[in-house]
Order: C-alpha cells, then structure tokens, then sequence
C-alpha cells in the first residue's frame, strides 16, 4: 500500500456488534476460558507458556481434540498472558493467577475491542514465525535459532504482513473493489510481487508470487482464529507431486482452489486501527458527522460517491434540516481553489434535503457565488417564482461546474462528454467564457483544450484561456 493518496473511508460496524464478534473469536474466547481456569496448580515455563504437562488437561477443557489440540491450547495461553486476562505471580515458582484485565471482558464494547487488538498483535506476531518444525531444525546446540540457515528476515517477514494486509485493506474499501466479496489469494500475492507497470509476467515473478501464496496460506490458517479474516484454504491437491494421482476430478478453471480471503467487519476494525497507530490517515464513514459543514464539505471531496453520500446523512441526521442547509450554504462560499467541489459537494448534500430547504436556498438568489445553484435546486424542484439566472451567472456557474469536476474526477469521460456538449450547445461559447470573473475560468478552458477531441474546437478553447489569463494578470 505504497500509494500515497488518502484511503477511501471504511464503513464500519457498529462497536457494541464488534465486540459481541470478539468474544466470539476463536482464539479470544479459548484464552477468556483458560483465564478462568488456571488455579494454584498451574504452571508456566521461563517463557510465561503453559508447562507440557499441564497442556492435555488444558485441551481437554477447551474441548480441543487431535494431534493439533495442544499446540492450540499454547498459543490460546499465550494470548491469554500477553492480553493480561492472566499474571505471572512468581516467575521463579512458575505460579499465575487470574488478571485484572479478563474484567475487561464484561466490560464496554471499547474494553473488550482494547483487549482483542492485543490479542491480535499477538497472531499477527505468530504468522510471521516460520513453521515450528523449521524452527527446531535452525537450532543449534545452545538452543539458539540460526535465522541465516533459515533463510528468513524477522523485519522483511512482518513488513510483508503489513504490506498484504495493507493491499488486502484497500481493496475491501475501494468503491471499484470486492466489498464484503472474497479476495483470491493469487491476487493478492501478486499485488505485492508484480510491478504495476508490468505487461506479462516473467516465469521468475510466476514462481515468486507462488512462493508468495504459500506464505501467505500458512498466514492466514494462523490469522483466522482471532477473526480478522476468513479463510479458504489452498486445495491440497495443487501442492500434491506430479506424479501422484488427484483424487477426484480437478477444476484447473476454479480461482477458488488457490485460496480465498475477505476482511470481516471486526478484522477492517483492526486494520484501521493499526493504520491510525502507525499514523497512517484511515477514514470511516461517520467521522464528520459532529463537525461543521466547513469540514464536511471539505473531508468529502476526496471520497467516492456512495460514501460521501452516506456521511453526508449521517451528517443531515445530527441536525435540524433548515440550519444545516444554511450552515452548508454558509460553507461553500469562497474563491479558493477548493471552493468549486465544495459547492459541487453542497448541490449533492442539498439533493437529500426536501421542501423544508426552500426558505434558504430564496435568501441566496443574489449570491453571486451561490445563486446559480440555489435556481438549480428550486427549479428541479418544481417550485415557482424562482427568477431566471443573467447570462453572467450562467456562465459563471458553468465555469464554478466543470472546476468542481476536474478536482472530483480529473479527465473523466463524463467531463469529456459534457465539455463536447457545452462546445456543440452554445456556438459562441469560448468567446464569451473567457470574461467570466471566475477565479478558475483559464484552468477551466485550459482542460476544455485538453478534453475536445475537435482540434479546431480545442484551438478555440485554449486562445480563450490565453485571453483569460491575461485579463486576470497571469
């Protein structure tokens, strides 16, 4: 996620339903368990671990059964120990008792969310460990692990994490993206191996976004307990040898064999708040909803639609209707380089606005800046009495317009089409536009030069904006 531009804004679930689906978590709700089970009789290690002997008993009463239930009984003790839901008395006796922080539990939906993001620091700690049985065979004599033979960099393993959740984040938030729909795991991996502006892979990049998946399968096995993500797993039978026989019919046309993951609504919760702990700047829906129009209108000009439409009524819903119209009215004033696709942003809040709006949008008729678009409102609306706007303000809007749009979309088709139909509707267009007193009537025909498709018309466009620029002294 090495792209510096802002995040598209989450929309995230409710805190208290969060919470519910922590305590829920597999790994969360088998360390609450052990918390309320370890007594006098237990034992840790020199490491804070749940001594061998005791780790039957302790799967036993989690209900964990097969070759894997002990090695899930550890790491369920181990986040246990690190969320504080159990203390360490005595580190030489190896005795514990129950922590303050397992009230916690019972506690607020904050409480309980502070509680598991430790819990998932902790996993996200244990999938960037290589496999247990690697790790035994790197150590040495004196019980030291050597990394060099295990050919793997603690740093460049989590930065890797990051970087895949990272990617895995963005695109769960993007507009264009899978929302709540599965990633496939090849994907994924080659987000972060395949150069952007690669055409083909080379065979060299294939076999490391293959390594990459495999990585990244052994990942998320270890993330899905604390419920950050759900999971499937890579088929088996891909990583079979050649020359064993599959056991059923294999589908090479199915992306899902390869491994599917999607954020849920608690895992987008962490990653965000990991990205705000790292300063990393992570909007959610609702975050403007208590501040002024100023911010509202200003923090959603980088949002896509949908969601600057749904903090915009939360936003409308905080307030009594007619004093956040005038409120928002008052905010889109200005002749700053912002101030079109903050009017741009007004129009669209006002389109969720009924009749009540109407006393507002009549005390700005003669506003010079706002009085094109309160005749807009008023005459979509079907209301009479509404003057017909000079020519001076029609085409101060118009130029107020496409500005907005170039700072929402840059050189969309959309503005394409509509900067054609403005040249082909009014014949004398550029003779005239280049007098409107509009701070950015000489960028406006600039882009205009750019968009035509008609050089004759693009020709006209761009002396109008040299004449533009003139008058106002650039």
């Amino acid at each position: 996620m090495s792209d510096s531009s802002p995040l598209p804004p989450v929309r995230l679930h409710p805190e208290a339903e969060l919470a519910r689906d922590a305590l829920s978590t597999p790994l969360l709700a088998r360390a609450a368990r052990l918390a309320r089970w370890a007594g006098q009789d237990t034992r840790v290690d020199a490491g804070g671990g749940l001594v061998e002997e005791q780790l039957p008993a302790a799967a036993a009463h989690l209900g964990l059964t097969g070759d894997e239930a002990a090695a899930h009984a550890s790491e369920a003790w181990r986040v246990a120990v690190d969320t504080g839901l159990v203390e360490i008395v005595d580190e030489e006796e190896g005795t514990v008792a129950t922590g303050e922080d397992l009230a916690l539990l019972s506690g607020s939906p904050q409480d309980v969310l502070g509680v598991w993001l430790t819990a998932l620091e902790t996993a996200l700690a244990d999938a960037s460990v290589p496999d247990l049985d690697d790790l035994v065979d790197a150590m040495d004599d004196g019980g030291e692990v050597d990394f060099a033979s295990l050919d793997w960099d603690p740093q460049a393993e989590q930065e890797f994490l990051d970087g895949v959740l990272g990617n895995l984040y963005l695109l769960t938030v993007s507009e264009d993206g899978p929302g709540d729909g599965p990633v496939p795991l090849p994907a994924l991996a080659a987000s972060m191996i395949v150069p952007s502006d690669m055409g083909e892979p080379t065979n060299d990049v294939l076999e490391q976004v293959s390594d990459a998946m495999m990585r990244l399968d052994d990942q998320f096995r270890v993330l899905e307990p604390v419920g950050i993500v759900e999971y499937q797993p890579v088929d088996e039978a891909l990583m079979a040898d050649a020359d064993e026989e599959p056991a059923g019919v294999v589908d090479e046309t199915d992306v899902s064999r390869y491994g599917m993951v999607r954020l849920t609504p608690l895992g987008l919760y962490g990653l965000r708040s990991r990205l705000l702990e790292a300063g990393i700047p992570a909007p959610a829906v609702g975050d403007l909803a208590d501040k002024g129009a100023d911010a509202l209108l200003d923090g959603t000009s980088t949002f896509p639609p949908s969601s600057a439409q749904a903090e915009t009524e939360q936003w409308l819903d905080r307030r009594e209707p007619l004093a956040a119209v005038r409120e928002l009215l008052t905010a889109a004033r200005g002749s700053d380089s912002g101030a079109p696709l903050r009017r741009l942003r007004c129009q669209q809040a006002l389109s969720l606005v009924g009749a009540v709006a109407e006393p507002a949008l009549r005390e700005v008729l003669d506003d010079a800046e706002l009085g094109g678009l309160a005749r807009v409102w008023l005459t979509e609306r079907g209301f009479g009495d509404v003057p017909p706007p000079s020519q001076d303000m029609v085409f101060w809007l118009t130029v107020d317009t496409i500005a907005a749009q170039l700072a929402a979309e840059g050189n969309s088709e959309e503005l394409q089409a509509l900067v054609e139909g403005l040249a082909q509707q009014h014949g004398g267009f550029f003779a005239a536009a280049w007098r409107v007193d509009h701070p950015a009537t000489a960028d406006v025909l600039e882009a205009m030069g750019r968009l035509h498709p008609d050089k004759r018309v693009a020709k006209e466009a761009r002396k109008a904006a040299f004449k533009a620029r003139s008058q106002q002294g650039g």
